[in-house]
């Protein structure tokens, strides 16, 4: 956790204390700055000109560790003796929680393609492919905290594939606004068993909790604006994204709806390399309904205990080829959130990081 801290104050300290802008920074606003996108972590950035196409891979990783009930960090201990079971009174359920997860791992590989029918429209396609593990700790059965064991889940495939148009609503040399329109498709599980240890010590395969699905089951609407500039070696954007759910899926629930606001700043040091320092908001609701086959006293089976709010920071480099590796694109980023407040008991997140490979012709 320190060297990421000293990380992204480096980082703060570079955007604000470097030197007068060199000759290159008099460029347009044209593909070859590498500000001209966004950090790597923000997508649906940008639109091209008429006829070009983008292929690109991107590559996320989330942490997650430690449960937190608003913004406050509990222990497993705490959750078993005072966070009720809402399933409690069924066949087989403790009156609390007795199995607390104390880590998971999301990644998620994504294959994107942009293509420009004329200067002013771009159609986005993205077809993501995510991997979701969870460790947890089992109490006996009952009451106290005696720890029984631990175990872990995992699942993974196709996720929700998205389709995006972005329409320009101004272009010029120095800046550029558009917005975007698209769906979630739901092509993703939400059917993923696994193997678990339950409070009694079976090991049974049941349906994993919502977290552990690479899908949502629903259709979603995928709403956008995007704002971004520069001037000399200096770049800047903001985003709105919204996630707004059509509907309960096929097993009788939906994931909240999702709204993010980012807002980033960047520099140039050389012509082909930008450093961004970005702040992320993000409010999601918790899950409407319910999956029948979803029962275990488990936090992630409650569907009160998703969604909340987060505020995180990050640091990126973009690298943008020039010359003979013109329309070649590298970019990395790292989040932490800096406020979390959570419709607890959930694990808290503790670092995102984003990396891609862009290729535009």
């Amino acid at each position: 956790m320190k060297t990421r801290t000293i990380f992204l104050a480096a980082t703060s300290g570079l955007l604000l204390n470097l030197g007068p802008a060199p000759a290159f920074a008099e460029h347009s606003h044209s593909s070859v700055r590498p500000d001209s996108h966004a950090p790597a972590g923000v997508m649906a950035d940008h639109i091209h000109k008429a006829g070009e196409w983008m292929f690109s891979y991107r590559y996320m990783n989330m942490l997650m560790q430690d449960n937190a009930i608003d913004e406050n960090e509990v222990s497993p201990e705490q959750i078993v003796t005072t966070v009720a079971n809402p399933f409690a009174g069924q066949p087989m359920q403790p009156p609390t929680l007795r199995v607390v997860p104390t880590d998971m791992r999301m990644e998620m590989h994504m294959l994107g393609a942009m293509y420009a029918p004329n200067n002013h429209f771009t159609l986005m396609l993205m077809l993501p492919y995510a991997t979701r593990t969870m460790n947890h700790i089992t109490f006996q059965g009952g009451m106290g905290t005696t720890r029984l064991g631990s175990f872990q889940t995992q699942s993974s495939g196709l996720g929700d594939v998205k389709v995006r148009g972005l329409f320009s609503i101004n272009h010029a040399a120095s800046r550029s606004t558009h917005a975007s329109f698209g769906i979630s498709l739901p092509t993703g599980s939400i059917t993923a068993t696994d193997r678990i240890l339950t409070p009694m010590g079976a090991t049974p395969t049941p349906r994993l909790p919502y977290p552990m699905q690479v899908g949502s089951g629903t259709y979603d609407l995928l709403p956008g604006l995007t704002h971004s500039g520069n001037a000399g070696i200096w770049g800047w954007g903001a985003q709105y994204e919204g996630q707004i759910r059509l509907g309960r899926n096929n097993e009788d629930y939906s994931f909240g709806d999702a709204h993010v606001i980012s807002a980033w700043a960047s520099v140039q040091p050389v012509s082909m390399m930008s450093l961004s320092l970005r702040v992320r908001g993000q409010n999601q609701a918790t899950i409407d309904g319910s999956d029948a086959q979803i029962i275990a006293p488990v936090q992630t089976a409650d569907p009160d205990h998703h969604g909340g709010d987060r505020v995180d920071i990050g640091a990126g480099i973009n690298l943008a080829g020039q010359g003979r590796l013109r329309g070649h694109r590298l970019s990395v980023e790292w989040l932490e959130p800096v406020y979390q407040n959570l419709n607890g008991p959930q694990l808290e997140v503790r670092q995102v990081l984003s990396a891609g490979y862009q290729y535009a012709f």
